[in-house]
């Protein structure tokens, strides 16, 4: 056994009430500085701090993590890569994923340095984000400051909307 790496659990048992934010558990870092998304941020906060999104990691040790996504109703994540591959689940409602829909039951992966973005269909989604590391980066892909402007005001029209929004139920996916 190599003595610099700690046992790995062999059973543990987590409690989602009990999962700090993305935030708090600093599992994952900002690279790069999409300055023309920065620029109106600064100007409008709408993006930044949008109600339209609560992100938590219910499990996390060396090489694994969990993170639990809720976003509200046509939530849209914008374009972006991480530094390691990434395996999607959606629990409920639904996400928008180019000119795809997947809803309850679907998923899809994401290698390491692989651009996506997508966005939260009505009533919103609830995914789980699985990753062999326990933490990673995230490079947001600029454009244009009028882009970022229309994302902006998307946003600050859907607050009210999300201030009162509840997580998508979930719903055992239709056998086909």
């Amino acid at each position: 056994m190599d003595e610099t790496q700690p046992e790995r659990p062999r059973f543990e048992i987590f409690r989602g009430a009990e999962a700090p934010t993305l935030a708090e558990a600093g599992c994952m870092a900002m690279e790069g500085a999409p300055a023309n998304m920065f620029e109106v941020m600064a100007r409008d906060a709408s993006m930044a701090e949008s109600g339209g999104e609560y992100v938590d990691v219910p499990y996390r040790r060396p090489g694994m993590s969990l993170t639990r996504l809720w976003f509200k109703s046509g939530y849209p994540l914008p374009l972006h890569t991480h530094d390691c591959d990434c395996l999607y689940y959606v629990l409920a409602g639904s996400i928008e994923l180019g000119d795809r829909t997947l809803v309850a039951g679907d998923g899809f992966f994401v290698g390491s340095e692989v651009p996506y973005g997508y966005s939260a269909g009505p009533q919103g989604a609830e995914v789980l984000e699985f990753r062999t590391t326990e933490s990673f980066n995230i490079r947001i892909k600029d454009k244009p400051v009028a882009s970022w402007e229309r994302t902006a005001e998307s946003m600050r029209a859907a607050q009210p909307r999300w201030a009162d929004e509840e997580p998508p139920v979930r719903r055992m996916p239709e056998k086909a």
